[in-house]
């Protein structure tokens, strides 16, 4: 009995000095589990910060494209806001998941999307260039055209100008010849008969001029023989035709004769149609007619 005691005492004490397993177990299965559950969680973050990351690329991808296509204000203020948001989302990240960021394929293309840009920027430059010569040209010929036009306008109202005026002139030469050869031809004093026939002889030309002349002795005798004074005024002018050396001119005048058959300052009505002609620096009659 004694010895079987000593024997059991001996074996409890052996058991009460071992240490405990089963506890200890638990502890290390439970902090693996935290640590799986805290991977797992580290790396749903990651894959999420790496999924915004790709759409935040793609935005960036189609906004260089439509600036590209020519939305410029929109753009910039699209690539004014964008990196802002990808800078705040990266920090608060972890350091794998930025790494991660840093290595995906958006990064690839947003490079591509600059090359391309890049590599359109000379297109647009030439055709931009292109485009500046031709306006360049067309505005030149158009101011050419239109000073072309200004001066041949100009010169188109100078020449009808000093047309106008010669006409105007040569038409108050005619009307002022014509006025003095209706006064030389109708004046007539017979105490002065033969100078009035001769200013007659001197102011005419032509056919006229030479009937005239060979009737001078008879007139001047008529003339003499009645007695005759006649005065006469012009009242009106008028330019029929007229070239630069010739002129159709009707004139209407009023006579008042005095003879010895009894005519005292009685008024007589004439319309007379003279043609003149220029000889030399004068005009002269050529023709004078009655008209009714």
């Amino acid at each position: 009995m004694p010895s079987f005691r000593r024997r059991a005492s001996v074996i409890d004490a052996d058991r009460v000095d071992e240490p405990p397993q089963e506890p200890e177990r638990r502890t290390d299965a439970d902090d693996v589990l935290s640590l799986a559950d805290e991977a797992e969680a580290e790396a749903a973050e990651a894959e999420a910060v790496a999924a915004a990351a790709r759409a935040r690329a793609r935005a960036i991808r189609l906004r260089r494209q439509a600036q590209a296509a020519g939305s410029g204000a929109a753009q910039d203020s699209a690539d004014a806001e964008a990196p802002v948001d990808s800078e705040s989302d990266v920090a608060d990240a972890k350091p794998e998941a930025a790494e991660a960021v840093e290595l995906t394929e958006p990064s690839a293309d947003i490079r591509t999307d600059v090359a391309d840009h890049e590599a359109e920027k000379p297109v647009r430059q030439r055709r931009g260039s292109r485009l500046g010569r031709i306006l360049k040209v067309v505005t030149a010929v158009v101011a050419v055209a239109t000073t072309a036009a200004l001066i041949t306008l100009s010169v188109l109202m100078v020449l009808n100008h000093r047309n106008q005026a010669a006409e105007d002139q040569h038409r108050a030469e005619y009307a002022a010849a014509a006025r003095q050869s209706v006064v030389t031809l109708m004046s007539l004093d017979f105490n002065k008969a033969k100078e009035d026939v001769q200013r007659i002889v001197d102011n005419s030309t032509g056919q006229f001029h030479d009937d005239f002349k060979n009737q001078a002795e008879d007139f001047i005798k008529v003339a003499q023989d009645s007695k005759v004074i006649t005065e006469v005024t012009v009242n009106s002018t008028g330019v029929e035709s007229m070239t630069d050396n010739t002129a159709v001119v009707l004139v209407s005048a009023t006579s008042r004769v005095t003879n010895s058959a009894g005519a005292k300052q009685e008024p007589r009505s004439w319309r007379l149609s003279v043609n003149l002609e220029r000889v030399g620096d004068q005009i002269k009659m050529a023709k004078v007619e009655f008209v009714p």
